[in-house]
């Protein structure tokens, strides 16, 4: 299992949330299978998104599409937003 944390500045909330929920099916294509958004306690533009994805390749194609950077340009992102991915830690089996 892979996580993307992926954080931005958009220009206004409102209009970003509806070009998001609209790109589900691209983002569903491109392997996430779970996704979640949060905003900033003092700042709604201040967007934090968590997409999960089976493994680190599909993560790493999706998020260097130019479909998501088309999406993020359309959805009014401001500068260059802060992508992180990790990958599950799955701990040995105690004995």
């Amino acid at each position: 299992m892979t996580l993307a944390i992926i954080r931005h500045k958009v220009s206004d909330f409102d209009a970003w949330r509806k070009a998001y929920d609209s790109v589900g099916a691209m983002q569903k294509a491109g392997g996430v299978i779970e996704e979640s958004v949060y905003q900033g306690k003092n700042d709604p533009n201040d967007v934090v998104v968590l997409h999960r994805f089976n493994s680190i390749d599909e993560a790493e194609k999706f998020l260097a599409s130019s479909d998501l950077k088309n999406a993020m340009q359309r959805s009014g992102v401001v500068g260059a937003p802060r992508i992180e991915v990790f990958e599950d830690a799955r701990r040995p089996a105690r004995v």
